[in-house]
């Protein structure tokens, strides 16, 4: 309608009320649902060509464009819509990041790494050192980044550990912790007190699993294994899809484990529990829990280790 005047202040309001995140980029909250205006894909690239059109903001819009493709990095584009809405934006829009291709310098301990069998079409290589290659020196990595664009990558060192020497370990998006509860009737109510150090239970005695999620952005296909000891059995061995504060899953208990599927996992908070009763006499390892992004393995996280004592 060529109302200059009005747009602008739209564009304004709508960068007001923006999210800026130094990692995810720019973007808005929008509720996940099938309403044509609540489609977070399709907004975020009809946003785009909005803010270039009325304002040539390049800034913005490829903040916004970041946005996009570390959307894509932790889920699924279920649509051809809104994959060919995304591309297009991303590709016509602002500054054409596909002209700029330098390779990204990476450096252990201010030695650079050559890239060996880089996949072909893209920049993508994988460097591995054995146990005996690896020094002290290489916890200082450096990456340098000469594109205009962004571009990331991971960093992860495999070994052998005892399951209770284990430690709480996140890294970027995903954290996780796991308590062990006694649970007990107290004055007609139902208690939970805390097992740690080398506190006993008794067999017979209820135990409640407490596993404590947090997610700094929305993740698809996510995979979270709960361990526990084999001084325990499960109470609900049944299998099948839960819906419990505001998140869906699959619950599939095991010998070792019990395993839960997440199809979608919103960023925030949540909490799993689930009883065991202490079966068997012994000092136990309890093991951990782990969760990955399966969609993004690079996004994963596991709870210390524990002991447990059962008389």
């Amino acid at each position: 309608m060529k109302d200059q005047t009005n747009s602008k202040l739209i564009i304004e309001s709508l960068r007001q009320r923006a999210i800026q995140h130094a990692e995810l980029g720019m973007y808005w909250k929008i509720p996940r649902s099938y309403y044509w205006n609540q489609l977070p894909i399709e907004t975020q690239a009809m946003m785009i060509e909005a803010f270039y059109e009325i304002t040539k903001d390049v800034k913005s819009c490829d903040q916004m464009k970041l946005w996009l493709l570390k959307n894509k990095q932790t889920q699924h584009w279920g649509t051809t819509k809104a994959t060919s809405l995304a591309v297009y934006a991303i590709l016509q829009y602002a500054t054409d990041w596909t002209n700029e291709s330098q390779e990204t310098k990476i450096s252990l301990n201010n030695q650079v790494l050559v890239p060996k069998d880089q996949l072909a079409g893209s920049l993508y290589f994988k460097e591995k050192f054995e146990s005996s290659q690896v020094k002290k020196e290489f916890s200082k990595i450096k990456a340098v980044n000469p594109n205009p664009h962004a571009s990331w990558g991971a960093a992860y060192v495999q070994y052998w550990q005892d399951l209770d020497q284990i430690k709480d370990d996140y890294g970027s998006g995903l954290s996780i912790s796991q308590e062990l509860y006694k649970k007990v009737i107290i004055d007609q109510k139902e208690k939970l007190i805390p097992i740690k150090g080398k506190e006993k239970l008794s067999k017979g005695d209820l135990v409640t699993v407490r596993c404590v999620i947090k997610s700094d952005r929305p993740m698809e296909y996510v995979h979270l294994k709960m361990m526990r000891a084999s001084g325990l059995e499960l109470i609900g061995q049944l299998s099948g899809y839960e819906w419990k504060s505001g998140l869906g899953y699959y619950k599939s208990p095991g010998d070792l484990s019990t395993d839960f599927f997440i199809s979608f996992l919103p960023a925030g908070t949540f909490v799993f529990e689930y009883d065991l009763r202490a079966a068997f006499t012994g000092s136990f390892s309890n093991g951990v829990s782990t969760i990955q992004c399966m969609y993004a393995p690079e996004f994963n996280a596991n709870s210390k280790g524990i002991v447990l004592n059962i008389d």
